[in-house]
């Protein structure tokens, strides 16, 4: 009798309704969907470090941040063309990451959270001082909507419908990615490091060079998620920038479990859908966000993906009559 894990039963009903979303659900709910998609990159970006590395980032918003503003001001002063602008930002993003990994992976544990901290308020204070190019406490607004050119064939993404399926493909391509990098001799290295630097390197790992190539990829990724905001929002300001935006990322990596790539995805959705919610009925959203994150700290400490994961370890979804307990027939997985 066939017998399908929840989990993929979840994958699959996801799917179906990612879909179909943007016919059968009002504007609103489309736009916010959209935004959970950019954040969840963003996350999944973050759980490379947090996740598979082991080292915890509480800066990873310098290169989201760098990201948007690169691609605000290229769309601006250049082209909104996403095949020049994506990867333009991107160069600068990865920029970025090589200088402030090259310092920061020298140290680790709180030393490490520290530092890229620090660096991420350099770089914070840098945006909001470059009024030139980055509007300072303004920001950037009137940013173009993006469009892909290529000789004589245009796509403009106006229409809401459009841009949601935009960030729907792009997400999927960067799970996929994330997902086969960690999948990789070199993700199970990052994992190795994680576990026990000092017993890698001794067998020969050049655990700097490692840490430096996730620390960058992490911040592609990350740039990745803020071209897509930049073109999305319109808006780019400093908020972006905060050390708050990169707290509230590390929160959605830990509530949706850290080392599992879907499950900041399902934190970013999960903090971001409530956000909403509250915040339409009272002003008290981070008191309350703050008591949602003792609660996976002291209660579920492998977030929500382990919630599911034990939901699925304890009892499967049975198609068809209940088999027998002796029976030993096949299952699908």
């Amino acid at each position: 009798m066939p017998r399908l894990n929840p989990v993929r039963v979840i994958a699959l009903a996801m799917g179906i309704l990612f879909v179909i979303l943007p016919f059968a659900a009002e504007s609103f709910i489309v736009k916010t969907v959209t935004e959970v998609l950019i954040f969840g990159i963003f996350a999944m970006s973050l759980d490379l470090l947090v996740g598979y590395t082991g080292l915890v980032s509480f800066g990873h918003a310098a290169f989201f941040g760098i990201g948007a503003y690169a691609a605000g001001y290229l769309a601006l002063n250049l082209s909104p063309n996403l095949l020049i602008t994506m990867p333009l930002a991107l160069l600068v993003v990865a920029g970025a990451a090589v200088v402030i990994g090259f310092f920061s992976i020298r140290v680790s544990g709180v030393y490490f959270l520290m530092l890229t901290l620090a660096f991420s308020q350099m770089v914070y204070a840098i945006a909001d001082r470059w009024t030139d190019v980055t509007g300072g406490s303004n920001g950037l607004a009137g940013i173009p909507r993006p469009r892909v050119e290529v000789l004589a064939f245009q796509l403009v993404f106006e229409d809401a419908t459009a841009r949601y399926f935009l960030v729907l493909a792009v997400f999927l391509l960067a799970y996929a990615a994330l997902r086969w990098i960690v999948r990789s001799q070199f993700g199970h290295a990052l994992v190795g490091i994680r576990e026990n630097e000092t017993r890698l390197r001794a067998v020969g790992y050049n655990t700097t060079r490692f840490k430096l190539t996730a620390f960058v990829i992490a911040g592609v990724f990350a740039g990745i998620a803020g071209v897509l905001y930049a073109g999305f929002n319109r808006f780019v300001s400093t908020n972006e920038l905060y050390w708050t935006a990169s707290g509230q990322v590390l929160i959605m990596v830990i509530i949706g479990g850290a080392g599992t790539l879907v499950g900041p995805a399902l934190g970013a959705a999960f903090i971001l859908i409530l956000q909403n919610i509250v915040s339409s009925s009272t002003d008290r959203w981070p008191t309350i966000m703050g008591l949602i994150f003792i609660f996976f700290v002291f209660a579920a400490r492998h977030g929500v993906m382990g919630l599911v994961r034990g939901w699925a370890a304890d009892g499967r979804v049975r198609i068809g009559r209940p088999q027998k307990a002796e029976s030993n027939g096949p299952s699908a997985s």
